[in-house]
């Protein structure tokens, strides 16, 4: 039996798998060890090396699956700057998903360039890949002048396995928006970036080069196996849940909260992101800064900090409770999709005496929710169309009741799928079609795919959920100042 090496290096760490062509996976591990921090910088040398203990794991797991891999993958985090040098070695830590410190210079820098009739101008906040090139720049002069190529992570554990630096258009997509020429001047230009820091851009399907002769064990075994590019986690979430259908809604409950809906055509919506995902396929949504890192910090707060997130979850269900919990709004880290300020900051509306800590915990599951809800209703109404169903993956897609909560805020059906790792099967679906196994991946997601468990909206529950969205919304905007000015450096007790 011939499996594909697919690999998911996200937020929460690396996970590694051996899959068939029909979607199961043979063998599985994962470094119990986080990928490193959000909000900062991460080391690329631990991503490497955790992908060494995890492959050789499964080496150790299932000696022949191992030694009939086929072909290897990987997915990863996005908003991520892994900048290698011209020995390909990173050349300081990588720029974490979350980190805001480019809002320290965008703001001056907009203001004295002249970024009159460059399209992307419009998309620049602190956690654009420019507006990240633009701070290094500034704050570590030596490291940008280091700099030969920009990564994301899958692209650097792509790049050590096979000495070849190659993107995709989707992971890449905002950098490459950057360097595009508008009547002989790009972004880049405007800034003063060097637009030869891009790599060369690929399919998802297609081959980045072979795995290296001479690597350490167990990758000297796979020598002259193909590398096939891949995307970003969400995208293979996406497809490891065969969401990737006009139509479609997608959820990918992780670390942070990525939701988006597909469409057979490019359209706008205010805060969201419009991208081609391929085979007519466009996404319209994009990642938040809340979601299960937001449920960690809030236990925190609570005095609940080393607790198991999920079993705190499930607690719930039986737990007693208000009928009317407070409102709480998510940004704990500031927000990305649909706000894109990283500024924002979290609260709790309509606490009462008779509020506990399950009700603040049931406030923050459906705060997310209803963020979620936000950005479906824009996406939805650009469209112009209905989601006919949600399909959710991640970690969060273990939680039934979470499941449950989302289906009755977004008064959607909620499917999840058997698989517990829908990035793995969605990257190891983009392995076995780049060898020819499938045509396309609407055929692979057919074939690999199995859908198990939908959650109907309950009438009632979406009915009031309905009621406190609008409540919601109303108090975003009216908090949404003094929350900045609470944040803002100079403010203490």
């Amino acid at each position: 039996m011939t499996t594909v090496l697919a690999i998911d290096l996200g937020g929460s760490g690396l996970r590694v798998a051996l899959v068939d062509a029909q979607g199961s996976v043979v063998a599985r591990r994962s470094p119990d060890r986080p990928a490193g921090e959000a909000s900062g910088d991460a080391d690329p040398v631990l991503w490497w090396r955790d992908l060494i203990v995890a492959a050789s794991g499964l080496a150790d797991e299932d000696p022949e699956a191992f030694s009939k891999v086929g072909g290897v993958i990987a997915c990863g985090m996005t908003r991520t700057q892994v900048l290698v040098g011209v020995d390909g070695e990173s050349v300081r830590p990588a720029i974490g998903f979350g980190d805001t410190r480019a809002a320290q210079v965008l703001e001056q820098a907009v203001a004295g360039s002249d970024l009159a009739g460059l399209p992307e101008a419009a998309n620049l906040n602190p956690y654009h890949p420019a507006a990240r090139l633009l701070w290094l720049n500034g704050a570590e002069p030596e490291h940008y002048a280091a700099t030969r190529v920009v990564l994301e992570p899958k692209d650097w554990l792509a790049f050590r396995l096979s000495g070849v630096a190659r993107s995709d258009a989707i992971s890449s997509v905002r950098l490459r928006a950057a360097a595009e020429r508008v009547a002989g001047r790009s972004l880049l230009d405007a800034l003063g970036l060097d637009a030869g820091m891009l790599p060369e851009i690929v399919a998802p399907t297609a081959e980045v080069g072979r795995i290296l002769p001479g690597l350490p064990a167990p990758f000297d075994r796979l020598a002259e196996v193909p590398v096939f590019c891949g995307s970003h986690d969400t995208w293979a979430g996406v497809v490891g849940a065969g969401a990737l259908v006009p139509g479609r809604a997608y959820n990918i409950s992780g670390t942070s909260e990525v939701l988006g809906l597909i469409t057979e055509r490019p359209v706008v919506a205010t805060g969201l992101m419009t991208v081609d995902w391929g085979g007519g396929c466009w996404q319209v949504g994009g990642p938040s800064q809340t979601g299960g890192a937001t449920l960690r910090h809030a236990m925190r707060m609570l005095g609940r900090e080393g607790e198991d997130p999920a079993a705190a979850v499930a607690a719930l269900e039986t737990v007693r409770r208000t009928a009317v919990p407070p409102l709480f709004l998510p940004f704990l880290e500031g927000e990305r999709v649909p706000y894109w300020d990283a500024d924002l900051r979290g609260a709790f509306l309509g606490l009462s005496a008779s509020h506990g800590p399950a009700d603040l915990l049931w406030a923050v599951l459906e705060g997310i929710a209803l963020l979620n809800r936000e950005v479906l209703g824009r996406a939805e109404a650009a469209a112009g169309h209905r989601a006919e169903v949600v399909r959710m993956a991640g970690g969060g897609a273990r939680s039934d009741l979470w499941a449950q909560i989302k289906a009755d805020v977004l008064n959607r059906p909620i499917e999840l799928c058997d698989q517990p790792e829908a990035g793995l099967i969605g990257a190891a679906a983009v392995a076995w079609t780049g060898l020819g196994r499938y045509p396309d991946l609407t055929a692979a997601q057919k074939a690999m795919v199995w859908v198990g468990r939908r959650f109907e909206p309950d009438p009632v529950r979406a009915e009031a959920s309905a009621e406190r969205a609008v409540l919601w919304t109303e108090m975003q905007a009216a908090t949404a100042s003094v929350g900045r000015r609470l944040g803002a450096p100079g403010i203490s007790r």
